[in-house]
């Protein structure tokens, strides 16, 4: 599985689901200053590299090709329901972050940055588990 830094072009999948390990996916609202949440973690001490952002179309387009291309036995995982989820909120116009955090420390720290901007929803990739922070 992976645990380094990723990029749009190397989303992980496990069975066609979206299984990014070591990072925490984070969804802003449509009319969440995006910009002071990235600022925020990056005052926590997160690089630049370390956050991946992109917005609800690219979202909403990534899903749903992970989704039509995923694996009979992804659909009976939990990852498949936060892929459609995902999916949902970017048609919705959530904007997202993947936060590369690896640690328990940074996952600690990411949750804290967005509980303070009262984002919808942030989950962490375990290699075994998929954790619910907010």
């Amino acid at each position: 599985m992976w645990t380094h830094r990723l990029t749009l072009a190397d989303l992980p999948q496990s069975l066609g689901a979206f299984k990014p390990v070591g990072h925490v996916m984070v969804a802003c609202p449509p009319d969440s200053p995006l910009a002071d949440v990235v600022q925020a973690l990056r005052d926590a001490g997160f690089d630049a590299e370390d956050i991946l952002q992109f917005d609800s179309e690219e979202g909403a387009a990534k899903m749903q090709q992970m989704i039509e291309h995923s694996s009979e036995f992804a659909g009976f995982g939990y990852e498949i329901t936060l892929m459609r989820r995902y999916q949902a909120l970017s048609e919705q116009g959530h904007q997202w972050m993947l936060v590369y955090a690896p640690e328990d420390a940074e996952t600690e720290r990411v949750t804290e940055v967005a509980k303070r901007f009262k984002v919808p929803m942030a989950v962490k990739y375990h290699r075994l588990a998929v954790e619910d922070l907010i």
